[in-house]
This record gives structure tokens, sequence and C-alpha cells, in this order.
């Protein structure tokens, strides 16, 4: 049995902001990772998008560092940098030699604490159009692009926080004032919402010294906390949205509604849908692909979420000239055989053993380690979650992983979204 045991130090600055340092001198790098505690789901109708917009102007420009250089300056260092936006976070990451660090921490922290100097009209305008035409290159105009924002829309109520994707609307983007703008940049950034980890070749004494150092004299905001939502219920009846277009084969996206992330019955439901579709030797693979050759492939996967529901779902690749609807009569055949035996031990065992290995190889990398640190401290309260995964994973028995489907994974409770080539279409509408 694998031990994990990844060292752990955090500390809080008076202003707010959450540090932790995880050691490892394995190589001369660091990684530095920070969760604003921002997403899609903080957004209000009309205004969608906003927090994605962000993750765009946070690389323009601050106080002291001009348009673009925040990139040129770590890259020059050798820095690979990025971020990303989601529904709970918007995340900022760089990894580079360590004695790059401070240059990382000051950039980050001017950015962080000084931005709208730099947000004029001119730069809002200019990265307004860029997510534009990101939403137009991998969303509006690629095959299944929307699929998610549809599976989004059928599983989760108009007015939930998870009902619109990240991209936002065309129509939000426009309509966004540079007011508007600045008013979400200070109720959401501040050190009082935002986690820092740094992960490698560094100490917590030094790390925590250059965090004050950088970030300590910024101001805490003034936070306005919603109560996350209650758990929504399975759906109690099947919901549907179809789509025709241009699309190399018919694919299915059947989706559920889950626990909350790291509960013990989102576990669950998370081993019962890897045993049903999310590994190489799952029921619908062999079913669907090796079998009846209905469908050329199969995938299963959890998206745990903190605001009332996760999402877990089953893909499905239709076979061309195989009747849709038949293959998805064959995964609600799986799912209720499923539901009335559980899983045997071997394929516990499998679930297991996948789930070590993929965790494991996420945590040898610094940066992945760092992301997980910081998701975990940021959204669920725990960054030793890092440690502890693979043990309450472990712990789940196959009773629970039962009862958890029979509660979630019930035929009845899909939200079906078929992008269906225009044939297929035609012959359903």
């Amino acid at each position: 049995m694998t031990s994990i045991a990844y060292p752990l130090t955090e500390r809080t600055l008076d202003n707010g902001l959450r540090v932790i340092v995880s050691e490892d001198h394995t190589t001369p790098t660091v990684a530095v990772n920070l969760w604003v505690g921002v997403g899609s789901r903080h957004e209000v109708p009309g205004r969608t998008g906003l927090a994605h917009l962000f993750e765009h102007l946070m690389f323009q420009g601050s106080r002291h560092v001009a348009s673009g250089e925040h990139f040129t300056a770590l890259m020059d260092e050798g820095a690979r940098l990025n971020a990303t936006t989601w529904f709970d976070r918007t995340n900022y990451f760089e990894t580079l030699p360590s004695g790059a660090l401070e240059l990382a921490l000051w950039l980050e922290a001017d950015r962080h604490g000084h931005l709208l100097e730099a947000v004029t009209q001119e730069n809002l305008d200019n990265q307004r159009d860029v997510v534009k035409e990101e939403k137009r290159q991998r969303y509006d105009n690629v095959p299944y692009g929307l699929a998610m924002t549809d599976v989004y829309a059928t599983a989760f109520p108009e007015g939930h926080p998870y009902h619109h994707p990240t991209i936002g609307s065309m129509a939000d983007l426009d309509a966004a004032t540079l007011e508007d703008v600045h008013a979400f940049f200070r109720s959401h950034y501040g050190p009082n919402n935002t986690v820092l980890t740094l992960v490698g070749d560094v100490t917590p004494d030094v790390g925590f010294a250059a965090a004050e150092t950088y970030f300590g004299h910024l101001p805490p905001i003034e936070r306005r906390i919603r109560p996350l939502i209650p758990q929504l219920p399975p759906l109690t009846d099947p919901a549907r949205v179809d789509r025709g277009g241009e699309v190399p084969n018919d694919r299915l996206y059947i989706a559920f509604r889950l626990p909350v992330d790291t509960t013990p019955g989102y576990h669950a439901c998370a081993c019962a849908i890897d045993v049903i579709a999310g590994l190489t030797s799952s029921r619908l693979t062999r079913r669907l692909v090796r079998t009846d050759e209905t469908a050329v492939g199969v995938g299963g996967w959890t998206m745990g979420l903190i605001d009332g529901v996760s999402l877990g779902a089953i893909t499905v690749d239709v076979s061309a000239g195989e009747d849709p609807d038949e293959v998805e009569a064959a995964v609600c055949d799986e799912l209720e055989a499923f539901i009335a035996a559980g899983p045997d031990d071997e394929e516990m065992e499998s679930v297991v053993a996948d789930t070590e290995r993929s965790w494991l190889s996420a945590l040898a990398s610094i940066e992945q380690r760092a992301d997980l640190i910081s998701h975990h401290a940021l959204l669920t309260g725990d960054p030793s979650f890092v440690n502890t995964f693979v043990d309450q994973v472990r712990a789940v028995t196959s009773e629970q992983v039962q009862a958890a489907a029979a509660a979630w994974l019930r035929p009845q409770a899909r939200a079906v979204v078929r992008y269906l080539q225009a044939d297929e279409a035609e012959a359903v509408a």
C-alpha cells in the first residue's frame, strides 16, 4: 500500500492571504500557484464571462508592469506560466528556477493588488475581443464545441450558479462596462480571497518571508460571501437536448447530478462511474465497443464542485450506422444492472489501482501538486487532501457504491445531450 505524505506548512498573513509551502528539493525549481475565490458561479445574470475576462486582463499590465511584460519577464528566466478560469475559481501559475521566485511573487503581487490602474477602456475592448474570438474558435465553430454548455444548462436549473459556462455569452461580454469590470475586481481580488501555494525548492521560512514581503502590504477586501446552496437532488425525469450538425459521429452525453465534492457520496458515485464507463475495462466499453460494436468509444468522468452539486457523465461515440436511441437504451440497461448487483471485488480493485496510479502521476509534477493543494485549500478547506485522497477512495465499499448508484445514477435521473449527424437530426426532428 502506497503511503503519500508530502510536507505541508501553512501560514495566514495578517491581510488574510493563506500561504502553503510544500518543500521538495528534487530539482532547483519552484511552482508558484495562486487560486482566487472567483469563478463563473460568482457572476450575476447579464454579466457572465467576467471571471474569465479577468484571466486575460491580468496579463495586460498593472501599476509597475507593462502590458505583456508579465509573460516576457518570467519566460526570460525559463518559466512556464499561464492561467485558467473555472466555475469556482481563477488560477494563476508559473513554474520557474528557484532563483526567480521573488520576481514571480513581485509580479503576482503587483497585478493582484494594483491591476486596475492598467484596466483602461482600450485594454478592456482589446481583451473582450480576444475572449470573443476564443469563444468562436473553441466553442461556437468546432464539432461538439457547445456540448458542455448544453450539459450544464440541461443538468442544472435556470439561475443555478453552474447553469452557464465560464466563457459567458457574447451579449454579456459586449454589455460589460469599464465600471462593471472595475467593480468585479474590487469585489473578488484580494489577499483574503486567495490561496498562494509554493511547491519545490523553497523552505517554509523563505516562502513565508517572501510572501510577506510582496503580498503583506496588500489590503484585504470586503467579501460578500453567499452561503453555499443546499444539495440539488437528482432529476426526477430525464431531460434532453438534441443538436444536429457537421460532427464526425453521433455522440451521447449522459449526465447526472452528484453529491458535492470530496463527500463520501461523491467518492462512491465516482467509483460507480469508473466501473460503468471510466476504466478501460469498464462494463460499457466491454459491451458497446468490444462485443456489440455499436460504439467506437466510451468515457466516464466526474467533476467535483462545491455549490450544492457535482456532475458526472458518460459519453458514447456511436458507431456509423447504429441507432443512437438503441445505444442510449443499452447504457440505461447497464445502469439498471449495476444498481441491482453493484460492483464486484475485481472492479473495486481496478478502481483503486487506477485512482492511485493517476493520483501519483499528478503529484509527481510540482505544478500539478501545487494546483491540487491550492484547489483543496481554497474550495474544501483541506490542503492535506493530496495526501489522503487515495485512502478515502480505498475506504469506499462496494455496498456504498451500489447505494450511491441507486440514489444518483438511475436512468430516470439522466440529463442527455445528443450531438447527431445532420441526417440523424432531421430524422429526430
